[in-house]
Parts: C-alpha cells; sequence; structure tokens
C-alpha cells in the first residue's frame, strides 16, 4: 500500500499538478496574495504560525496594504484520493498565481513545476541546528523513484545560523545564495513570556496531577515511515517513570504517525508548548533538543540504537561529542533523570556555547528578519 501511494504521489507530481498549474499561471499574479501550506498538520503547525499571526496582526492595525490570505493545511494521509485531488487543484490554482507562498516541510504540490519567478517560496523550515542527515544525504527521505526536483523552486531558506548553511545547501541540493540565516521563526515564542505562561497555564490545568512534581519530557526522533514507523526506548522510558513516580511526572510526546499506530503519548498538548513546562528533556536524535537549548535547561539523551542509528541514517555532528549526559542502557535511565538537575552545572557553559554555534540566528527576533527579506 505505501508503494502504491508513492507511486500515486508520482503521478500526480509529475503529470496532473503541473497541468493544473500552467493552466492558470497563464493569469497575472494576484498582488497581495499569500498562501500558508503544509501536508503534515490538521491545524497551522507552529512553524509557520509566527508568520501568520505577524501579518494578520499587520492587517488588522492597517499597517500594510490589503492582503488576502490562504490557508492551505491539511494532513494529505487523513484523506481520501477524491478529496485529495479536488484539493490539490484549489491549492495549485492559487499557486499559480500567489505572490508569496510559505511552507515548512517537504511539500509535494509547490515542486510539482518550475514556478513563475513573480512568486517568492518561503520555506521556513521545521528544525534547528544539524543531528541526523536529512533529503538527499538521508537513505530515505526522498523516494527514489522521484524523478522531479523537490527544493528547486525554494526563492529562501530560512535557518538557525550560520553553521547550518552549507549542509543544508548539499542535502538540499540548492545553491547556498538562497539560504538565509535569519533564526528559525518558531523560535520567537520561546522568548516570549507571555506566550510561556499561557503554556505552562494550560498544562497544569490538563494535567493538575503534575503540580508539585518534576516534569520529565520524553521526546524521541520519528524513526521508519508513516505506514511503518518505528519507537525505540518505550518500556526504558515507562520503567524510569514508575520509578522515579514518587517525585517526577512523565510526559511522553512520540510523533503522530506513532500514535496513529497505537496510542503512545499521555499528552495532547504540542510539544512545542511543552518545553517551557519540562524541568529535564529526554530525547535522542530529535531536533526538538535545538528548541529546548533556548531555554537552557537540564538534557538527557537516552540513545539506545546509537550504533545502529549512526550506521543507517548517519549524524552531521559527533553525536558523542555533544555536551549533554548520554544514556543508552534502560537501568541507567532513570538515575540520569533523577541527578539533571545536579549535573546541568557541569555542561552548561557548553550548553550555551553549542547552542550559540547551531541557532545562534535565534533571538526572539528570526519572523521579524524573514518578512523583512521578502519585503512584506
Amino acid at each position: 500500500m505505501f508503494r502504491i501511494k508513492q507511486y500515486l504521489k508520482m503521478f500526480l507530481q509529475n503529470f496532473f499538478l503541473p497541468l493544473v498549474y500552467r493552466w492558470y499561471a497563464g493569469k497575472p499574479v494576484r498582488q497581495g496574495l499569500i498562501l500558508f501550506a503544509d501536508a503534515h498538520h490538521e491545524e497551522m503547525p507552529l512553524s509557520m504560525r509566527r508568520v501568520y499571526e505577524t501579518l494578520c496582526g499587520q492587517q488588522d492595525s492597517g499597517r500594510t496594504a490589503e492582503k488576502e490570505i490562504q490557508v492551505f493545511v491539511k494532513d494529505f494521509g487523513s484523506m481520501s484520493y477524491g478529496t485529495l485531488l479536488r484539493y490539490l487543484l484549489r491549492f495549485m490554482k492559487a499557486y499559480a498565481q500567489a505572490e508569496y507562498v510559505f511552507i515548512c516541510d517537504y511539500y509535494l504540490p509547490v515542486a510539482a513545476c518550475k514556478k513563475r519567478q513573480e512568486t517568492t517560496v518561503v520555506q521556513l523550515w521545521h528544525s534547528c541546528g544539524l543531528m541526523k542527515k536529512i533529503a538527499y544525504d538521508a537513505g530515505d527521505d526522498i523516494p527514489k523513484n522521484y524523478k522531479g526536483n523537490m527544493f528547486g523552486n525554494y526563492t529562501w531558506l530560512t535557518l538557525s545560523s550560520e553553521e547550518c548553511v552549507k549542509v543544508h545547501a548539499r542535502a538540499l541540493r540548492i545553491p547556498e545564495s538562497r539560504i538565509q540565516a535569519t533564526g528559525v521563526s518558531r523560535t520567537d515564542y520561546y522568548f516570549d513570556e507571555d506566550w510561556n505562561k499561557k503554556c505552562r497555564e494550560a498544562f497544569y490545568t490538563a494535567y493538575p496531577e503534575a503540580k508539585g512534581k518534576k516534569i520529565a519530557l520524553w521526546a524521541p526522533t520519528f524513526r521508519g515511515n508513516a505506514a511503518e514507523p518505528v519507537l525505540c526506548g518505550l518500556e526504558a522510558v515507562k520503567a524510569a517513570a514508575e520509578e522515579l513516580s514518587g517525585q517526577w511526572y512523565f510526559i511522553l510526546k512520540a510523533h503522530p504517525h506513532i500514535d496513529a499506530h497505537g496510542q503512545v503519548s499521555n499528552c495532547s498538548i504540542l510539544t512545542e508548548e511543552l518545553l517551557c513546562v519540562a524541568d529535564v528533556l529526554i530525547t535522542d536524535y530529535s531536533s526538538i533538543l535545538y528548541d529546548y537549548l533556548i531555554y537552557e535547561k537540564p538534557v538527557v539523551l537516552f540513545a539506545p540504537d546509537l550504533e545502529k542509528y549512526e550506521k543507517e541514517r548517519g549524524f552531521y555532528i559527533d553525536y558523542r561529542s555533544m555536551p549533554f549526559p548520554l544514556v543508552q542502557r534502560q537501568e541507567e535511565l532513570a538515575r540520569a533523570v533523577r541527578d539533571s538537575g545536579k549535573e546541568f552545572g557541569n555542561y552548561r557553559e557548553a550548553l550555551t556555547a553549542w547552542r550559540e554555534k547551531y541557532e545562534g540566528a535565534c533571538d526572539g527576533h528570526a519572523t521579524e528578519r524573514i518578512l523583512e527579506l521578502i519585503g512584506l
């Protein structure tokens, strides 16, 4: 079934979508038409929400010319083929006449054919820093039967620091001149104390049993694919949670594709909205680590399959050189969490330096710089 879906995507990509685009691209660009598009969520992801809210706020205050903002956010995996086809037709019609398009992840319709020059496509990107290999550097990110130019239509790709530019240029096969270390828009939220306060209040209102306890947030990376997702370390985390239950409250946050095959997560709040609540983050190879570093709080790297992951996927960094406690065995995890506060002082300066190197442009003003870059 997964292979069939891939071939259907290729048919849409190579024949149907280009045909629709070319038909509507015969009309002039509609000045002020701005699209926000994502294929992996039912609600607008945080990675593009700050830009959306800022543009809407500018309109409300009368500080900008009238804009027409259209939102195309839908989980393609949850749609029937007929519904998806109609949805894509609507998007391609709007895309062919849009002045600006914002995306934050792989989005095949944007890559369906060469876009018109008058349209600015901004890839806001969904991760900070460097960790596991991605895109054309990874073994299975891009289907082997994919023939198009996945990233060729990007006018701009915005990243968290200059350190990340060369790697992404190679992995996405786009010129460095199209990449700007503006900072990642999503991270502006983490510097917003009103936003952090609302996140904390929302969490404790929803989970009052966590009050008075320290919070451990487990957020592992996504392994496998949507049809066959893989989760590693769950039993060890549950064992640690049981052992520390007197003083600690564990939040388990698996990828939605994991939960779709059997509920693992015990919290419905977005992972990014939990970072300000957590006293320690437990993760493996997820870029959520970099988001969390902005708060400068304790980290535990729990990577029981490190050797295998290193061999099969690989990293852009020396994983073992990261300045955070690394645990690979189940019996060590509870102690690492319990002692995370005491150990923090041993690597706090190194954490700050690591953060500056890989997300130095994330300072609370990334969205402002992105909109200035494209003239909005």
